[in-house]
This record gives structure tokens, C-alpha cells and sequence, in this order.
């Protein structure tokens, strides 16, 4: 008995076809498959966050201040190669605000919280000695949240945003699983902040808050 030429070109085309989908979402998978042996990271910090901020307000001059803060955080790093991770950090950090020496002298404009989920691409010069030196570089995107209006203001806002990130730190085993960290963290973060002030109608700021983040903690890896 003879096969229909058109079934067996049907069967082919088919087999063909799924061959090729799965030669093709082969280098897919591989792209974020990791040869490390222990590909996964994980810390516990806690963080100074000490603001560089800069900014004036409009019309009643004065400079914008924003406190420091200490936090806890927490962060996960993959690594898909043996020197290179890729690190999610997350923390939020409250902060009291306030313009000083304004033409109103000293005014408060109340407290906000930060969320700036971060993401790092990491190098990692001797992930397996006894002092382990990375750099990284990144962008994160800051939410401004639960914004505290004081007495005497009808609302303050402050504009989400992108920005950049710069990293340094190490990490120092103290057995093969468990380490020590020490980490630093540039970011550069800009706001714009508008004040609704009742009487004396609508203040306006370009706030700069670019902190210095300094960071001591613990980690595992596995």
C-alpha cells in the first residue's frame, strides 16, 4: 500500500517544524542558564543613606534638606557566569524634607517614603578567595510613597523617576556558605516636588537628592 505523497509531506513539514522551533528557543533558554555551580546569592544589610541633595524652591528661594536616614535591606544577586551576577536590591527609606532659609525662613513640607528597586550588573574579580571585590552599574526607578502633608499645606508631591546607580563593595567568606559584606552605592536621582500651600498658592522645587548609600550586612550564598 502506497503513503499519500501530500500526508508525508504534511508529516515532514510538521516534524520540520517543530525541530526548528526548538533549535530556535534552544539559545533562548542558555541565555539565562548559568554554568556556576552555585549561581545564587542572597544578603541581609543595613544601609546609611546620606543624601547629597541640592535644589531651590520657587518663588521663596531657600534650600531643599532632606535627613539621613538607616535602613534594612535586603538584595539577590544571579550569577550566570563566573565573574558576572546580575543584583536586585530592595529597601525603602523614609525621609523628613524641609527648604531652609526661604524668604518664610525655615519651612517643613513633611515626610516621604522611597522605594527605588534597583537592578545591577555586577563584576566580580575573584568570586571564590578569601576577599571577594565586585563593581556594578545599574538603573532603578524611584516611588515616592505615603507623602505626610504637614499642618498648614493642602498637598506635596514628588514626581517618580529614573536614575542611575554606581557600586563598589566585597564580600569576605567565613565558611563556604555564609560572609561578610561591605557595600557602597552611588545614585542619582532628581524630583520634581510641588507644594500646595494654602495662602500662599503653589511652591515648586527641582530637587537633586543623589545619595551616598553605605552598607555592612551578611549574606549566603548557594
Amino acid at each position: 500500500m502506497k503513503t499519500p505523497t501530500g500526508d508525508k509531506n504534511a508529516f515532514t513539514f510538521i516534524h520540520d517544524g517543530r525541530r526548528n522551533d526548538s533549535m530556535m528557543s534552544l539559545p533562548i533558554g542558555q541565555a539565562f542558564a548559568s554554568d556556576v555551580e552555585d549561581p545564587w546569592l542572597i544578603r541581609l544589610r543595613g544601609l546609611a543613606v546620606v543624601p547629597e541633595e541640592d535644589g531651590t524652591a520657587t518663588p521663596i528661594g531657600g534650600d531643599v534638606s532632606i535627613d539621613d536616614q538607616i535602613v534594612p535591606e535586603i538584595d539577590f544577586s544571579y550569577f550566570v557566569k563566573e565573574n558576572i551576577a546580575f543584583e536586585l536590591v530592595v529597601a525603602t527609606t523614609p525621609h523628613d524634607n524641609s527648604v531652609q532659609n526661604s524668604s518664610l525662613g525655615n519651612v517643613n513640607i513633611g515626610d516621604v517614603w522611597l522605594l527605588p528597586p534597583t537592578l545591577l550588573a555586577q563584576y566580580h574579580f575573584s568570586p571564590r578567595a578569601n576577599i571577594r571585590p565586585y563593581v556594578g552599574a545599574g538603573i532603578y526607578y524611584t516611588f515616592f510613597l505615603e507623602q505626610d502633608v504637614p499642618d498648614g499645606l493642602t498637598s506635596v508631591n514628588h514626581d517618580n523617576n529614573f536614575g542611575f546607580a554606581l557600586q563598589a563593595g566585597v564580600d569576605i567568606p567565613v565558611n563556604e556558605t555564609y560572609f561578610v559584606n561591605f557595600d557602597v552605592k552611588k545614585l542619582w536621582l532628581e524630583t520634581d516636588v510641588t507644594v500646595d500651600a494654602s495662602g500662599l498658592g503653589i511652591l515648586t522645587a527641582e530637587a537633586d537628592i543623589d545619595p551616598w548609600i553605605f552598607g555592612v550586612g551578611v549574606g549566603r550564598r548557594f
